[in-house]
C-alpha cells in the first residue's frame, strides 16, 4: 500500500514512510512495542525542543490597552500649567499639557511640540520650530500663537502664576505660524526647562479676560496636547468631582501611549486612600508618609522610590542667635547628629544623607567627596559622634554647669548654649526637629522645639526670619541653580536664602555658573561651591528625600525617573503599559 499524504488536494507519495510501515509491521508483538516507545519519546524531545528553541525566539512587546487606577488626595481645582498648585492639579496637567520641550527619566530634555531649537552662541535667542504634526485634544494645530498666549499669561501679574518669576524679563517673538524667538536679557543655561511648561490653546482662551481666567470651566475641563484626553468626569450630587477618566491621545508628537486608559479618583485623607489601595479599588498611589510606606513594602506591594533632588537641612540665623556665630558650636552640632540613624528611624529608610547643600541625586558623594574634607557617614556609634562633637566645644572652652548645660565664661559674661528650633507643623519634620533637639540636648545644648502652622510659616517666619535656627527643605530642581538659596543678594524677603549666608566667592560661582551652558565647567563651579559652605557651616544639612509610588505588578515601562516633582513622575508615562503580546524577536 503507498503511503501518501493530501496538501491542497493534491497526493504526495512518501516512499520512506512506506519502508518504515512495511518494515514495523514484519515485527514481533514485542518489538512493536519497544519501538512505540522508542517512537514516542522521540517525537517528545523533538517537540519539547522546539519549543525551547521558540520560546527562546520569542519576546514580550507592549500592546495597547488596559487601566491604570490611581488615587489621589483631594479633588483638581487648576488644572492648568500656569495656575495648577496642589500636587493633584499638577498630576492632571503633566498628562493633559504638553510644552515645547519635555524631561526625561534621564533628568535631560527632548523636543516635544518642538521640532527643531536653535540657540545663539551668546546663549540669550533660542529659536524654536514647531512640529507640522503637533495638535490639540480637540484637532487644531499648535502654533506659534498658542505659545505666545501661554507666556504672555505666565508674565501677566493679574494672573498670579507661580511662574511669573521664571518668564520675568524674557522677550517673545512670532517669527511664523511655526517660528518663535525667545530673547534673553543674559546667558542663563538653564533657560530650556523653562520650556518644558505645558501650552494652551489660544483659540479657547484668548476671550476669557485676565481677571476671570481662574474662573473658567476650561480649568477643570482642559483641552492640551499631552500624551492624555480627558474622556469621562463624574461628580457627586455636589458638583465635586470624583473620577478622572483620560484616554491616550493617538496624536501625541511622541507616540500614542501604550496604555489605554488612566482613572483618577479622589480621597480625602491618606487613611482613605491606602485603605482603597488595599481593597483593591485602585491599583497606585503616590506621596504616602515613610511610615505607610514601611507598612506596605512589608505586605509585599510594590513600592518603588526615586530620589528627589531637595535638601532638608537646619539652616541657622546666626544675626538672630549671637551663640550661633561661634563656628565651633555650629561644627559641634554638626558632628553630633547621626544622619543614618535618623533616616532609618524616622524616615524608614527612604531617604539619602546629605551633607552638603547638593542633593546626591543631582552630583554624587563621589564625584564631591574628592573636594570636601566631610565623607559620607559608614554607619558609626551615635555614642562616637557625640564624644567627637564634646572634645570640639570642649576644645573652644565650653563647660556643662549645674544645670547640666553647656556654658562659656568671656570677657562680656557666662554665655550659654541655647537656642529654639523651628519647624512647620508636618509630622515627619516634626520628628525630625525633635530627634536632633534631643541629641544636642544629649550634648549639653538647651534646644526648645517651636512649631508652627503652614499658614503662619511664611509671614511670621521665613519673611520676617524669625528664628534661630530653621528645619526646613529646600527644592533644588534639576537645573542646579542655587542662585536663590545662596547668593547674598537673596537673604531678605522675598529672597530665599534662609540662612543669611554671605560669600563674595559663593556670590561670584553661582553667578559664572548661570551662565555656562557647558555641563563639566558648571560642575566645576559647583563641586567648589559645595566646598565653600561645607567649609563655612551656615546649616547642617540632614538628608534629601526620596519620592515613593506604589504601582500594581503588571506596570512595566517605569524607569528610576530623576524627578523634581511627584508629577515628573509621568514624564515617560507614554511609554508604560499594562499589556503585552509575544512576538518572534527578529518582528521586533
Amino acid at each position: 500500500m503507498k503511503t501518501t499524504i493530501r496538501i491542497f488536494n493534491k497526493e504526495f507519495y512518501l516512499p520512506f514512510f512506506q519502508k518504515i510501515s512495511k518494515a514495523v509491521s514484519s515485527f514481533s508483538l514485542t518489538e512493536k512495542v519497544i519501538f512505540t516507545v522508542f517512537a514516542i519519546i522521540l517525537i517528545g524531545t523533538s517537540l519539547s525542543m522546539l519549543l525551547r528553541v521558540n520560546n527562546q525566539l520569542l519576546t514580550e512587546v507592549p500592546r495597547f490597552g488596559g487601566t491604570l487606577e490611581e488615587g489621589l488626595i483631594d479633588t483638581p481645582r487648576f488644572i492648568n500649567p500656569l495656575l495648577a498648585l496642589s500636587e493633584t492639579d499638577r498630576d492632571l496637567t503633566a498628562l493633559i499639557y504638553s510644552g515645547l520641550m519635555r524631561i526625561t527619566p534621564e533628568g535631560g530634555l527632548i523636543p516635544d511640540l518642538a521640532e527643531s531649537v536653535e540657540i545663539s552662541e551668546d546663549g540669550t535667542e533660542y529659536l524654536f520650530k514647531i512640529r507640522d504634526d503637533a495638535f490639540f485634544h480637540n484637532g487644531e494645530p499648535v502654533t506659534s500663537d498658542d505659545v505666545i498666549f501661554t507666556i504672555l499669561k505666565a508674565q501677566d501679574p493679574t494672573i498670579k502664576s507661580s511662574k511669573i518669576a521664571t518668564w520675568d524679563g524674557i522677550v517673545i517673538e512670532r517669527l511664523g505660524d511655526k517660528e518663535i524667538l525667545f530673547i534673553l536679557n543674559q546667558p542663563y543655561s538653564p533657560f530650556l526647562n523653562n520650556t518644558t511648561l505645558g501650552i494652551l490653546p489660544s483659540h479657547i482662551w484668548q476671550n476669557i479676560s485676565s481677571e476671570e481666567f481662574s474662573f473658567s470651566q476650561f480649568n477643570t475641563e482642559p483641552i492640551g496636547s499631552g500624551p492624555y484626553k480627558i474622556k469621562e468626569v463624574l461628580k457627586n450630587k455636589s458638583g465635586i468631582a470624583e473620577l478622572y477618566t483620560l484616554s491616550a491621545f493617538d496624536k501625541f508628537t511622541l507616540g500614542k501611549p501604550n496604555i489605554k486608559n488612566i482613572e483618577f479618583k479622589f480621597y480625602t485623607n491618606e487613611n482613605s486612600l491606602i485603605s482603597a489601595l488595599k481593597e483593591g479599588s485602585i491599583d497606585s498611589i503616590n506621596s504616602i508618609s515613610t511610615k505607610s510606606a514601611r507598612d506596605l513594602d512589608d505586605n509585599n506591594f510594590n513600592v518603588l522610590q526615586f530620589p528627589l533632588p531637595r535638601i532638608f537641612g537646619v539652616f541657622f540665623n546666626q544675626s538672630k542667635a549671637p551663640v550661633l556665630v561661634s563656628k565651633s558650636v555650629r561644627k559641634a552640632l554638626d558632628t553630633a547628629i547621626d544622619r543614618n540613624a535618623l533616616i532609618d528611624s524616622i524616615l524608614g529608610g527612604y531617604a539619602q544623607e546629605a551633607r552638603g547643600p547638593i542633593p546626591p541625586s543631582l552630583i554624587p558623594f563621589e564625584t564631591l567627596s574628592s573636594a570636601s574634607s566631610k565623607e559620607p557617614e559608614t554607619g558609626d556609634e551615635e555614642s562616637e559622634k557625640l564624644e567627637d562633637a564634646r572634645n570640639i566645644l570642649t576644645e573652644a572652652g565650653w563647660e556643662i554647669n549645674e544645670e547640666g548645660f553647656l556654658q562659656k565664661e568671656s570677657k562680656s559674661g557666662t554665655e550659654l548654649l541655647t537656642f529654639s528650633l523651628t519647624t512647620v507643623n508636618v509630622p515627619e519634620l516634626v520628628k525630625v526637629a525633635e530627634h536632633v533637639a534631643e541629641t544636642w540636648r544629649e550634648l549639653g545644648a538647651d534646644v526648645n522645639v517651636k512649631i508652627f502652622d503652614s499658614n503662619d510659616l511664611n509671614q511670621n517666619v521665613i519673611r520676617s526670619r524669625n528664628y534661630d535656627a530653621f528645619l526646613f527643605g529646600e527644592i533644588i530642581g534639576r537645573d542646579l541653580d542655587f542662585y536663590a538659596f545662596w547668593h547674598s543678594s537673596q537673604r531678605n524677603d522675598p529672597g530665599l536664602n534662609i540662612a543669611d549666608y554671605a560669600n563674595i566667592t559663593v556670590d561670584k560661582l553661582l553667578e559664572d555658573a548661570r551662565g555656562l551652558s557647558e555641563s563639566p565647567e558648571r560642575i566645576e563651579k559647583f563641586i567648589a561651591f559645595d566646598k565653600e559652605i561645607q567649609a563655612d557651616i551656615p546649616a547642617i544639612f540632614l538628608y534629601s528625600p526620596d519620592f515613593v509610588y506604589v504601582v500594581p505588578d503588571k506596570l512595566k515601562g517605569i524607569v528610576p525617573d530623576n524627578i523634581t516633582i511627584p508629577s515628573e513622575r509621568f514624564a515617560s508615562v507614554y511609554n508604560w503599559y499594562l499589556e503585552t503580546d509575544t512576538v518572534w524577536k527578529f518582528f521586533k
